[in-house]
């Protein structure tokens, strides 16, 4: 029996301030690539359907869910992962926040969060309460309900906000 291969593409893109040229079948998603082809597996897969948020990442600094955006969708961008936020081993203000305010218990959902705080500090260092709940209406956690990762939030922007060095800007 002759098997066929699915047809691939030649995609490029940059991740995490790396230049990546790879061949993928077209229906691949960005998740999936992210994790199985570069081994970027803080990229969580979680619904599958784009409700949860574990799946975030940013493409050209604003958050898509990686789960429903087809990887050939993403040729030529700028894709940010949770990987990304850490640098020699030290933590990102954004991390450090959300370990000392008990902003995560299993972990699973965390890298969602951390980018959507990302995303949304980046575009204001100062957020309202009402601002941060916003930006963070598209990410579920079953473990910890939301006071703590508010508080998160909050802190990591006063963090920032000492630390402009450690913005987390583009990559």
């Amino acid at each position: 029996m002759n098997a066929t291969r699915a047809p691939r593409r030649l995609l490029r893109l940059e991740v995490n301030g790396e230049a990546h040229e790879l061949s993928v079948e077209p229906r691949r998603s960005l998740a999936e690539v992210l994790r199985e082809e570069l081994g970027l597996t803080g990229t969580h897969l979680g619904c599958e359907h784009g409700v949860c948020g574990a799946c975030t990442v940013l493409l050209d600094g604003e958050s898509v869910r990686s789960c429903l955006l087809f990887a050939v969708q993403a040729e030529g961008a700028r894709i940010r992962t949770v990987e990304s936020l850490s640098e020699g081993g030290a933590l990102h203000p954004i991390q450090e926040a959300f370990s000392e305010q008990h902003g995560l218990q299993c972990g699973f959902c965390t890298p969602g969060f951390l980018m959507a705080t990302l995303e949304l500090l980046s575009q204001e260092p100062d957020p309202t309460r009402e601002q941060i709940l916003e930006a963070l209406s598209g990410n579920l956690c079953r473990c910890t309900g939301y006071r703590d990762i508010v508080r998160s939030v909050e802190a990591a922007a006063r963090k920032l906000r000492e630390r402009p060095d450690a913005s987390g800007g583009p990559r």
